[in-house]
């Protein structure tokens, strides 16, 4: 490039830093609408629409329920699905002598 670094001055320098972070964005931003437009054609070549791609990719198994996989055989609406914390009821019915996978739905 050609630039004698040493020989410039702070401001010069403080300019120069400047311009070349205005130039990183721009082409950041020119690279991202040509990866888009890739995108977009190659999706095309299938039958689809880049915004068709991105809604079923995104739907993934975040805010959905699992399903309750033990239920209190004394109160039926009480249910846990096996994650996280055991509820006292489960620690109760094991305590009793009660086997896991007698408390299975």
């Amino acid at each position: 490039m050609g630039i004698e670094l040493t020989k410039m001055s702070r401001k010069e320098l403080l300019e120069l830093r400047d311009s070349i972070d205005v130039a990183v964005k721009d082409a950041e931003i020119r690279e991202r609408q040509e990866a888009l437009a890739a995108a977009e054609k190659a999706a095309a070549e299938f039958g689809f629409s880049l915004a068709e791609l991105s809604v079923d990719s995104r739907r993934g198994t975040k805010g959905t329920k699992a399903k309750p996989k033990y239920r209190n055989p004394s109160n039926p609406e009480q249910t846990w699905t096996g994650r996280g914390r055991k509820p006292q009821w489960v620690h109760d019915s094991l305590k009793a002598g009660a086997d896991i996978s007698d408390l299975e739905i």
